[in-house]
């Protein structure tokens, strides 16, 4: 019997693992491990955006430089396939090893959690004023860490919990079984890792509304060229495949494919699509919808709704998802604004428009 139980640990469910009181015995389950190279890996570009860096910044940690890959690039090659036009942009984004800072963030969880890693969630249901979480434990467990001890590969466990916090990202379980009538837009991210061979290393923004409504991109990564996207689930890959092919025709070079990586993310439209908690039930970042659907920019909400949870479960409120509802607020409106402003880099015309102007760009001098 737990009191607090916290599926998943990216960088949402990590931080409020890592701060939550020791009072309460927590248990958190998650898939990842760094033990083996078949780990579940968040497919993701990997780029800590200026928000997502201030919001580390709170909490007084410092990033260790295994995290960082090279190269570090200061300016974001904006690319219109659809009207052949290209623009340079600055931006502050720091190159890293996304499963490494992943991992890194779960390293800072204190010893008194018993952490499930390896495991996979398998369902969830709530048993009289507590809620059932049956998991599979998809590795031998045998370490003091874990609290559990020699539990057998494959094997199920079923464990108690007052607080079930959904911290499982964009296809949460927790917000799909618990939450089943909040739905929210979801899309297909596939990304793909090549060897490099552009002599100049680059970042760029993708765009091409003939393809998806969201937006592509690409990034230089330690020796390896990656191509990703956010694409509507139907015929998905078959939309990466032609941006690739457009992409070759304007100069982008693909070595030999290393690996295909894909997940589910979501975009918010509206409030309706935001879902925080009711009764003892909480989501925080993807999962209760807090990303950018302009730049689908997640970590800097993961860690702020995190932050926000926290201190209201330390707290003891007699009523934490009223009070949460009340504190995620902000994050909501901030939200919602950067939907307003998605048209201006979604709409054809509207971003014809401001790449034309030059608005905010920079020149980037040719050697």
């Amino acid at each position: 019997m737990y009191d607090i139980a916290i599926i998943g640990l990216g960088p949402a469910g990590a931080t409020l693992t890592r701060l939550l009181d020791p009072k309460f015995n927590s248990i958190a389950i998650d898939k990842k491990s760094d033990e083996t190279e078949r780990s579940f890996r968040k497919p993701c570009g990997g780029l800590l955006a200026p928000d997502a860096q201030k919001a580390l910044s709170k909490f007084n940690l410092t990033l260790p430089k295994d995290v960082l890959v090279d190269p570090q690039i200061f300016a974001v090659k904006t690319v219109d396939t659809g009207q052949k036009l290209m623009r340079y942009y600055r931006r502050f984004y720091m190159n890293l090893d996304r499963h490494k800072f992943d991992m890194w963030l779960m390293s800072l969880i204190p010893d008194h959690v018993t952490l499930c890693t390896d495991a996979s969630c398998k369902s969830i249901r709530k048993v009289g004023e507590c809620y059932e979480i049956t998991y599979i434990q998809n590795k031998t467990e045998e370490g003091q860490s874990t609290g559990i001890r020699h539990t057998p590969r494959g094997a199920e466990q079923t464990v108690t919990a007052k607080y079930v916090i959904g911290a499982d990202g964009s296809h949460s379980m927790v917000r799909r079984t618990l939450f089943p009538k909040q739905k929210i837009r979801q899309y297909t991210s596939i990304q793909q890792w090549f060897e490099e061979k552009h002599v100049t290393p680059f970042y760029s923004c993708i765009f091409d509304n003939d393809i998806t409504d969201s937006y592509c991109w690409s990034i230089s990564k330690d020796g390896y060229f990656i191509l990703g996207g956010a694409f509507p689930k139907k015929e998905s890959r078959k939309r990466f495949e032609v941006l690739k092919e457009k992409l070759q025709q304007d100069g982008f070079t693909f070595g030999a494919a290393v690996k295909t990586e894909a997940c589910q993310v979501s975009i918010p439209r509206g409030l309706r699509d935001f879902c925080a908690a009711r009764g003892d039930v909480f989501l925080i970042g993807e999962a209760a919808g807090f990303i950018s659907p302009s730049s689908l920019e997640g970590i800097s909400y993961a860690l702020n709704s995190a932050h926000a949870l926290a201190v209201i479960l330390n707290s003891c409120h007699k009523n934490p998802a009223w009070k949460y509802r009340v504190k995620s607020i902000p994050m909501r409106m901030k939200l919602l604004l950067k939907y307003w402003k998605a048209p201006f880099m979604y709409n054809r015309f509207l971003r014809k428009v401001v790449m034309k102007l030059g608005i905010n760009s920079i020149e980037v001098m040719e050697e």
